[in-house]
């Protein structure tokens, strides 16, 4: 039987070949984030990408906070970021690294470079040096401060170190090519001085490395064979390369760049999702509406469906964007055979079987999940009264409405037949209770007569039951008008919540702790928050509703 061929995306083959060439023994992969906000769904591919090779190829995996720059790093977002990365399943065992860690690595790295004549001190200001640059038709000119000596390269760089100068007045920068085709190699910037506390370094330094000069030094010092990051990065790669070849490392990193995952109609931008939690729009970085990874868990969402979402969008070297639509599909196909189908009102109206004993409690079992048996059931409580959903009664029904109205007989889902006998109004003509007969012959949901029902309704015990706040969430994106309006502004849509107060769950889920998630029959599967949520006071995260018009691609 010949063996199935599996298509290996572009980064396994270049990691195929490496390892066929011996050019290195094991590989070593990283995720590398800056402690500057959470980490959002296009961060999940990175992480599972990272895991993945590492696991297939049997490396090693390092969690690694690249924070070179104190301005905008701070440890609540540290720990989120770790959170984050255990629960998707990746496993950095005993390899968590902080750049900043490395310093001294990088200082000295920085002085060799003076002293092979490769890097020099300069005065320029950040506006001269961008006028020098030069454009992408034009080259650069080089800095009146590019052939000073080594020694008094060297002395100046140690007086920054010792902060001797103010912030902006000197910077490190490589020497290069001021000609360069690629502007990333005309004498980049590759230290500033920063009079700044850091998170984890304190105020031993106040002059810190360039993300592009610090990012290969890290991985050159951990070990790491194949350094993937997004495409962004692609130009600066020729700068990566000379960092590692100029400092001699002896097995460098190899940088591969991947393409981005976009998502249609969410918003990714930390400096949007910053105003809408500052604006007090959102509840959080980890609001139900947003795509942070954190956000997706509060939801209830599982690793699983993200790791469905990342293997259905592939690896590419080309840019595409994936309609929030197909992370939905996700969730739905992880959760439908793994949860209890159970039964819950949103929007209740009394029911009230007239002719059924007074005071009397049934033990009525339910399946938990009708396609997966292994699942097993739970006894449910039916009485007398009891809630249904106000729209599954009509007083002048349409055509085709199978549901309850005058005269009509529907199954009580797992229960008995009942025939709508009459209904309750209030002064404005409101329905307050629907009226019924129930046949006692038909417990189970079956006559034995062999008449059928064409509708079947879910509902609760009036009185024995959880009372819950229910949140019904849709995109935050007005949808219609694209993410963005013309000045920038986000196009937020004024319905992207809903609270339902005082809605009515079926016993079984008194119990039920945060983050446990469920199918509410008809109407989506529910996860318990576990912000807001409280042991006497249930709320209920809507995750996904039941159907979509998404279809996978053939």
């Amino acid at each position: 039987m010949e063996k199935e061929v599996v298509s290996r995306n572009f980064i396994e083959q270049i990691i195929d070949k490496d390892l066929a060439e011996g050019k290195y023994e094991t590989i070593c992969t990283r995720f590398p984030p800056e402690p500057n906000g959470y980490l959002h769904i296009g961060h999940a591919k990175s992480i599972l990408l990272n895991y993945g090779l590492s696991q297939e190829f049997n490396g090693r995996f390092n969690l690694r906070f690249d924070d070179t720059n104190p301005t905008k790093e701070k440890i609540e977002f540290v720990e989120s970021i770790k959170a984050d990365v255990k629960w998707l399943g990746a496993d950095w065992e005993d390899r968590l690294f902080f750049a900043s860690n490395y310093f001294d690595q990088m200082y000295e790295a920085a002085v060799k470079l003076i002293k092979k004549g490769k890097a020099f001190v300069c005065d320029l200001t950040a506006e001269e040096i961008r006028e020098y640059r030069g454009t992408l038709t034009e080259p650069g000119k080089n800095s009146p401060y590019r052939d000073r000596s080594v020694e008094e390269n060297l002395d100046l760089f140690e007086r920054m170190k010792n902060g001797e100068f103010e912030d902006g007045s000197k910077v490190l920068r490589a020497k290069i090519d001021m000609a360069s085709p690629n502007i990333n190699m005309r004498d980049p910037v590759i230290y500033r001085v920063a009079h700044m506390t850091h998170h984890n370094t304190g105020d031993k330094w106040c002059i810190y490395p360039m993300y592009d000069f610090a990012h290969p030094i890290e991985d050159a010092i951990e070990g790491v064979t194949h350094s993937i990051c997004t495409l962004e990065f692609e130009d600066h790669r020729p700068l990566y390369d000379w960092v590692v070849k100029e400092l001699e490392y002896p097995f460098p990193p190899k940088q591969i760049e991947f393409a981005k995952l976009y998502l249609t109609n969410v918003v990714t931008g930390k400096r949007y999702i910053k105003r809408l939690v500052e604006e007090g729009i959102v509840d959080g970085w980890d609001d139900p509406r947003l795509v942070s990874i954190a956000a997706l868990r509060r939801r209830g969402f599982t690793p699983e469906s993200i790791k469905m979402f990342v293997e259905l969008c592939g690896v590419s070297k080309a840019n595409s964007s994936v309609d929030y639509a197909m992370l939905e599909y996700c969730i739905r196909e992880d959760l439908k055979l793994k949860r209890s189908r159970v039964m819950a009102v949103l929007d209740p109206l009394k029911l009230i079987i007239d002719n059924y004993p007074e005071g009397q409690v049934e033990e009525l079992e339910a399946p938990n999940n009708m396609e997966n048996e292994e699942l097993g059931s739970r006894m449910v409580p039916f009485s007398k009264e009891l809630y249904i959903e106000r729209e599954d009664f009509m007083v002048e029904p349409p055509k085709k409405y199978k549901r309850l109205y005058p005269g009509n007989e529907v199954r009580l889902m797992n229960a008995y037949f009942v025939t709508c006998t009459g209904y309750d109004t209030d002064e404005e003509g409101n329905v307050t209770a629907v009226h019924c007969t129930y046949d006692p012959a038909t417990k189970g949901g079956n006559a034995p007569d062999g008449r059928k029902v064409k509708g079947t309704i879910h509902w609760v015990s009036a009185q024995d039951n959880v009372k819950a706040e229910v949140r019904l969430y849709e995109n935050i994106i007005d949808e219609e008008k694209g993410v963005y309006n013309e000045d920038g502004s986000l196009n937020l849509n004024p319905n992207s919540l809903t609270i339902v107060k005082d809605c009515y769950l079926e016993r079984s889920l008194k119990d039920a702790k945060p983050y446990d998630s469920f199918q509410f029959v008809r109407n989506g599967f529910f996860c318990v928050d576990a912000k807001d949520s409280k042991e006497d006071a249930l709320v209920f995260n809507r995750i996904v509703s039941l159907k979509s018009s998404f279809k996978l691609p053939k």
